[in-house]
């Protein structure tokens, strides 16, 4: 019988748009990886990187956890957005009464609610319909 790890670490989910991530973070060297990726090799703009480690530099601890996601559905903002706020949730499990307040000021345990409008018929888009023809 193969011997179970007994890491400890602490989970936590992130939404956004119609990106789900789940995030575990342990005590560590501060390695980020998504989707078995580097988190460089995973976003190419530097601002998503940054949205990413938000929660971790509000808290101080930039450099404490290894943190492993797995996101899925949506697009890379939508990814990055999941991913700060299930990184954010574990923080609160790790110890709430240290990071809770400082991330709950900052608002990254609010999901963002802003989804796509879906299509109506008759409309080439959610809104925008076909050019007026008086004639």
């Amino acid at each position: 019988m193969a011997k179970k790890s007994t890491k400890v670490y602490f989970y936590g989910t992130g939404r956004r748009k119609n990106a789900v991530a789940c995030v575990r973070i342990l005590p560590g060297t501060g390695v980020i990886t998504i989707n078995d990726r580097e988190i460089d090799s995973y976003f190419g703009l530097e601002t998503l990187k940054l949205i990413v480690r938000q929660p971790l530099v509000a808290t101080g601890t930039l450099g404490k956890f290894d943190i492993i996601c797995k996101a899925v559905g949506g697009g890379v903002t939508g990814q990055a957005g999941a991913i700060r706020q299930g990184i954010s949730r574990a923080l609160v499990q790790a110890d709430e009464e240290a990071y809770k307040a400082i991330l709950k000021k900052a608002g990254f345990l609010t999901r963002d609610s802003r989804m796509k409008e879906r299509k109506k018929p008759g409309l080439k888009k959610a809104r925008k319909a076909s050019q007026f023809s008086k004639r």
